[in-house]
């Protein structure tokens, strides 16, 4: 039984240390992150499952962990793991610094579930915002952005499941794989839907919201 649902973006700049001075860029994006993790765990969820992209293979549990040695900061989150790719790092940190220490599963598919849950979904919007973002300036790239923004501010689960893979991937949008697992997991669902955050700094797509079902 899915309880809640958050939506979070995943750059590694959202962490103070890895931004270092320019933390103050996404100040608005973490303390939505915050607010939002937070309302997930006053779900009381016997389990939180962060869903993301990146590596494969199966599901792992709260013994995975991760690290951000890779942009320069000594800093480990999760379990004592290490392989837990960005996003879902970045997921296991939020909940950490939530205080979140009940029981967890990290995926990068469709997990399955069985007790009551609250999915902690890691997704980056298009990289191609505009002529200074990652992957330079696509038009497409805000058109499709919004409607992701509208679905998650509705509820709209089926919205999230008809994303065009294919799509999403021209236009570096890293979180549109797990937005469609979003969609396929709440699918038919009574949501009580809050959009939080729908930005584009650096040129790259960023939302935070939750989601209550009913």
């Amino acid at each position: 039984m899915i309880l809640a649902a958050a939506v979070c973006p995943h750059p590694p700049m959202i962490i103070p240390e890895v931004a270092a001075g320019a933390s103050g860029e996404l100040t608005e994006v973490r303390q939505a992150c915050d607010e939002a993790v937070a309302a997930l765990i006053d779900t009381r969820p016997d389990r939180v499952v962060v869903l993301g992209a990146g590596g494969s293979g199966a599901d792992r549990d709260e013994t995975a962990g991760g690290t951000f040695a890779a942009y320069g900061v000594d800093l480990h989150v999760g379990g004592p793991g290490t392989d837990l790719p960005l996003s879902l790092a970045v997921g296991a940190w939020l909940l950490d610094r939530a205080g979140w220490e009940g029981p967890r599963t990290y995926s990068t598919g469709t997990p399955a579930v069985s007790d009551r849950v609250a999915l902690l979904v890691m997704a980056d919007g298009s990289a191609k915002r505009s002529t200074s973002a990652p992957g330079f300036l696509d038009n497409r790239a805000e058109t499709h952005d919004a409607v992701i923004a509208t679905a998650l501010g509705t509820g709209d689960s089926s919205a999230l499941l008809a994303l065009d893979l294919d799509l999403g991937a021209e236009l570096w949008a890293a979180g549109v794989p797990a937005l469609r697992t979003l969609g396929e997991m709440t699918e038919g669902a009574n949501i009580i839907a809050r959009l939080r955050v729908d930005v584009a700094p650096f040129g790259v797509g960023y939302w935070v919201a939750d989601w209550v079902l009913r």
